[in-house]
């Protein structure tokens, strides 16, 4: 693939940091500086994504058929790196990035025609009901049930870790419709509308860093049209291998950590070690840093092989497996090395001061704020959307022949 900018990749390089100059605020980039996961203040998101639209810029990686802005290739890559650069918003949209790509490949006509400009407009706003308790890497065995009854299904069960489910108004869920098939073979994939309806409770899960990103929801009789099943009964398998190809390989990660080690050095060069010296010139430190490096050049060349697959109509296959691994693990080696180079400063917990619109002064620099934060945060990076283990099991099988 020839990644030389041409005259018309400069050009709309230079038509990209126009529309970021004029349209990236100061609150959203400062936002965007204060979040050490994949979650900004709702509010924050929505003005973002309306910005995009109204652009034709809220889904680059869509055809334009349905809406979206139809980027090549190249032009995706010269978008996700200029966002990164100019700290634009990172905040998490399952609707741009999960459902509306799997409603494109196994939707209705119907389905397509209702949910895919709700989720471009902002009006509808997504989460995953994937994993449960004793069901996360192994999704298979999931027991969440949806009982036929008459056009409907009655839902009982209860969802963990999902994400953005107290800003969302729709849910996308794994439920199991035949308890007596093989696990794979007894699971539809269904759209939650009325969320969270009668039925529906959410509990915050707070993490390890202070946040609130993830929850656990629980159904107790929650009706459902049949006709938010997406693809056939009993086959959400297929449907949700699908959708987490693009959940592990739909993200620009190059980018965002290419953006993350020049923030490393920048501190690196600020912060002194025992002797006095400044960081960024201890050979042992500097040599890490150049292999990490290494790492991100690595996930930004596999990266632009699953966008050229993608843009020639195929799914990522398991390329995204080998992304959503390398991209998980070099993001945890920066931010680990990011809490080396802040040293003592690492140990405050100041919350409020990484509140939106808290006026609480952080203890120690302002570079060092969000440091131990983003290191707690990536650590379940390695986690959420199919553990390391599981990639590497995908590799084998799909790669290697194992």
């Amino acid at each position: 693939m020839d990644l030389a900018m041409k005259p018309e990749d400069v050009a709309f390089r230079d038509e990209v940091r126009a529309f970021l100059k004029e349209n990236l605020t100061e609150d959203l980039k400062a936002h965007a500086r204060l979040t050490p996961g994949i979650l900004a203040d709702q509010d924050l998101r929505v003005e973002w994504l309306k910005r995009l639209y109204k652009r034709g810029w809220a889904a680059p990686s869509w055809p334009k058929e349905y809406g979206g802005a139809g980027f090549t290739v190249m032009q995706r890559f010269i978008w996700a790196s200029e966002c990164a650069a100019a700290g634009a918003p990172a905040g998490s949209n399952m609707g741009l990035s999960m459902v509306g790509p799997t409603l494109m490949g196994h939707g209705t006509a119907e389905q397509k025609a209702h949910y895919l400009p709700r989720i471009l407009d902002g009006t509808d706003w997504w989460c995953q009901g994937y994993s449960e308790p004793g069901s996360g890497s192994d999704l298979a065995s999931l027991q969440c049930r949806a009982v036929s009854d008459g056009d409907d299904y009655i839902i009982n069960g209860t969802k963990l870790w999902t994400t953005g489910a107290h800003q969302s108004n729709k849910m996308f869920c794994l439920v199991r419709t035949d308890p007596t098939a093989k696990p794979q073979e007894g699971i539809s994939f269904i759209l939650i509308d009325d969320f969270p309806a009668k039925g529906i409770k959410i509990d915050p899960i707070i993490t390890l860093a202070g946040d609130h990103e993830v929850n656990q929801v629980f159904f107790d009789d929650v009706r459902v049209p049949k006709k938010n099943r997406v693809g056939a009964e009993n086959n959400g398998w297929t449907v949700a291998k699908y959708l987490l190809e693009f959940e592990r390989g739909g993200a620009a990660h190059g980018a965002a950590l290419k953006n993350a080690l020049n923030k490393l050095r920048a501190m690196a060069a600020q912060e002194r070690d025992g002797d006095g010296q400044k960081l960024i010139d201890d050979p042992a430190f500097r040599r890490k840093l150049d292999e990490v490096e290494v790492e991100v050049t690595s996930v930004e060349f596999t990266e632009h092989r699953i966008m050229s697959r993608l843009s020639n109509g195929q799914n990522p296959g398991a390329a995204a497996s080998i992304i959503k691994l390398k991209g998980a693990d070099t993001n945890q080696k920066i931010t680990e090395l990011g809490v080396e180079a802040i040293a003592y400063y690492a140990q405050p917990d100041v919350i409020e001061a990484r509140t939106w619109g808290s006026n609480t002064k952080p203890v120690g620099p302002d570079h060092t704020l969000m440091v131990m934060p983003k290191y707690l945060n990536t650590r379940a990076q390695t986690i959420f959307g199919g553990s390391n283990e599981v990639q590497r099991n995908i590799m084998a099988k799909a790669v290697l022949g194992l």
